[in-house]
């Protein structure tokens, strides 16, 4: 079961990341974000994880598409909210 705690921590986390992420010129910043977000992604609840990554395993851990993936997991969770 998923919990709103767990809905709004991950949307909170992941909103503020890609805001910095989506407005900075820094190579090593998107760098250390893309890091933090695979690394929470790693820990986050697997039931929403599975929900946001619609079956990709390597949602969210993509440098390729990670902007994509980002913005996608923001708006699915501020719609869960």
């Amino acid at each position: 079961m998923i919990t709103r705690d767990s809905i709004e921590t991950a949307y909170s986390f992941l909103h503020q990341k890609r805001n910095v992420y989506i407005h900075s010129s820094l190579d090593w910043q998107k760098d250390d974000i893309e890091y933090a977000i695979a690394s929470y992604a790693d820990d986050m609840s697997q039931e929403l994880y599975n929900i946001l990554s619609e079956g990709r395993s390597d949602f969210l851990r993509d440098h390729s598409r990670f902007r994509e993936d980002i913005t996608k997991a923001v708006e699915q969770l501020e719609n869960m909210l």
